[in-house]
């Protein structure tokens, strides 16, 4: 199991973006490195490059551990297509990163928490793996009894940010169908991902 520190946003300032673009990351305040002496100035090497893009594609998503962030990337080189754009499709089509990108849950963490604890269904059945893949055609929703919860209430209701359009919105915001896996140019990042320099740091 990947351990997660208990402070979500300091990777934030650790690689020096605001990874969610959320209003609320210290990083809106304090744009240099955690430390003593804050973020050391230098020019990057490739490694060090492919490394940052890495960190912030698996940061993103939250309690993707390294090894199995590895076993997505090994399925997007093997199947057809682009591989970096099959990486981020198996990556946007995990059951935690749809119900967040649907705004069920504030954070992919909250996301996270909600699949776990058994508040999401898909296709009608109860889902509580975060890691499950969702299929093109499929409904993801929000079970009946958790609807009335506050947290999800106010996430749904949220206009931090907006659901994307290849989620379809049903149910007045409670569930969405995934009309198609996603490209890259169409995931709401708040940073620029760059997929194609992870999978050189993977293919070293």
């Amino acid at each position: 199991m990947s351990k997660i520190p208990a402070s979500k946003h300091k990777i934030d300032r650790r690689l020096g973006v605001n990874l969610w673009g959320r209003p609320g990351s210290p990083f809106n305040t304090r744009n240099f490195g955690p430390g003593q002496h804050g973020k050391q100035k230098g020019k990057p090497t490739d490694y060090g490059v492919q490394l940052k893009a890495k960190q912030k594609l698996k940061g993103h998503y939250g309690r993707v551990g390294e090894r199995q962030f590895r076993r997505i990337y090994q399925e997007a080189i093997r199947r057809k297509g682009d591989s970096s754009e099959n990486l981020i499709g198996l990556l946007e089509c995990r059951l935690d990163t749809v119900v967040y990108r649907a705004k069920f849950g504030a954070t992919v963490f909250a996301a996270r928490q909600l699949v776990s604890h058994g508040h999401i269904t898909v296709d009608g059945k109860r889902v509580n793996v975060p890691s499950a893949y969702v299929r093109e055609g499929q409904v993801v929703a929000v079970r009946d009894k958790t609807r009335t919860l506050s947290v999800v209430i106010g996430a749904v209701e949220s206009q931090e940010r907006s659901v994307p359009d290849y989620l379809d919105v049903q149910e007045n915001g409670f569930a969405v169908r995934l009309v198609r896996q996603p490209k890259l140019a169409e995931v709401p990042y708040a940073v620029k991902m760059e997929p194609n320099l992870v999978l050189e740091f993977y293919s070293r």
